[in-house]
Order: C-alpha cells, then sequence, then structure tokens
C-alpha cells in the first residue's frame, strides 16, 4: 500500500471502484480489464495495482458497496415503520432491490469468480457487509413478524438470499434470448424486479 493518508487512500479506492462501475455500463465483467480501469481513472494503470490486485477485487469491492446502499436503505425505512404486514414488507424489499438492480446483476454473473479471484483479506471485509445485510433483513422479521418462529425465518434468509441471485437474469432478457424463446415456443413470463421479489416474499412469508 503506498504511503499517504487515509483519506487519500480512500479517495483513491474510490476512484477505482467508480471507474469499474461507469465501465460496468456499457461492457461485460469478461470485457473489462484492468488497462481499461485504469484508462478512467487520473492516476497510472499500474497504480491501482497498490490498492487492487485483480478486477475482481475491484468487482468484490463495488459489490460491496452495493450492499451497503442495501442495508443503509433498509434500514432508514424500517426505523420509520413501526409496524408492517406482509404484503408491506414485501413492497419493502422489492422496492429496495428494483433501486439496486446493479447489485442484483453483479451477483448473477460474476459473484463466484469474484470471490476466487480476490486476496482473503478483501474477501473477509466482503463477507461482513453480507453478513449484515442477512441481520438486517433478518431484524425486519424479528420487527414486524413476532411470531414467526426461529426457524421460519432461517428458511426465509436460506431461500431469499440464494434467490436474490436470479433476479437479474430473469428480470433482464435480451432480445436474443426473447427470440430464441418465442422460437422455442417457451411460456416465458416476463416480470419486474418488483413483481418477482413482491410475489417470492409474500409466499415465503405465507409457509
Amino acid at each position: 500500500m503506498p504511503k499517504g493518508s487515509p483519506e487519500l487512500t480512500e479517495a483513491r479506492r474510490e476512484e477505482i471502484v467508480d471507474a469499474c462501475e461507469k465501465l460496468y455500463q456499457t461492457m461485460s465483467f469478461k470485457e473489462i480489464t484492468i488497462k481499461e480501469i485504469g484508462n478512467v481513472t487520473s492516476f497510472t494503470r499500474t497504480s491501482i495495482y497498490n490498492y487492487f490486485q485483480t478486477k475482481e477485487e475491484i468487482f468484490l469491492a463495488l459489490l460491496k458497496r452495493e450492499y451497503e446502499l442495501w442495508i443503509a436503505s433498509l434500514k432508514a425505512t424500517m426505523e420509520q415503520a413501526e409496524t408492517m404486514t406482509r404484503d408491506e414488507f414485501a413492497d419493502m424489499l422489492a422496492h429496495s432491490l428494483e433501486a439496486r438492480a446493479q447489485l442484483l446483476k453483479i451477483l448473477s454473473m460474476n459473484h463466484y469468480d469474484m470471490e476466487t479471484g480476490s486476496r482473503p483479506e478483501h474477501l473477509a471485509a466482503f463477507k461482513v457487509v453480507y453478513g449484515e445485510s442477512m441481520q438486517t433483513v433478518m431484524a425486519g422479521l424479528d420487527k414486524y413478524f413476532p411470531d414467526m418462529t426461529v426457524s421460519g425465518k432461517q428458511d426465509f434468509i436460506y431461500t431469499f438470499f440464494p434467490f436474490m441471485f436470479g433476479i437479474y437474469p430473469y428480470t433482464y432478457v435480451t432480445e436474443k434470448q426473447r427470440t430464441a424463446m418465442e422460437e422455442a415456443n417457451v411460456n416465458y413470463v416476463f416480470m419486474s424486479i418488483y413483481e418477482i421479489t413482491c410475489n417470492c416474499v409474500k409466499k415465503l412469508l405465507s409457509v
């Protein structure tokens, strides 16, 4: 790590993550390289290696930030609402993920690559935030559904979080995929992030 104030170090890291995020809007994970990221930062490409050793670490940092934003949104909403019905809780979770399409996109495409291509300390820092996201949703279940059993809450968590990995590819379909499904006579129902998430949460809470 280069010498400098913690503030400068963090600012450099954020600039790199911001650059990756910008490229990810028009390029795929496979297309993005350290060189491409370096081209849209204010310092040299080789300087990136002082902060991240691989592009997987950069994407993992971006995913970590997305989780942090999602957690903050959930907490803010739950602090304002003393009670929620099943439908209101489903609506809250659905809207929160609707606003975090990038979180869902990264989860669906690159999660395994990011974890295997990152150093242990980067992975551990990410897992702390991932764990906090699960704890935040669990806190919502504790607050709004006090009669729900412990096993019921655990079943919700360990069904809903894996479910999140499939939201993006189901709701963002390319024209090529759409045409292929039509030619194959696949009876595919197109749903939005909000619709598929809301339906899932309602079903999980009705069990």
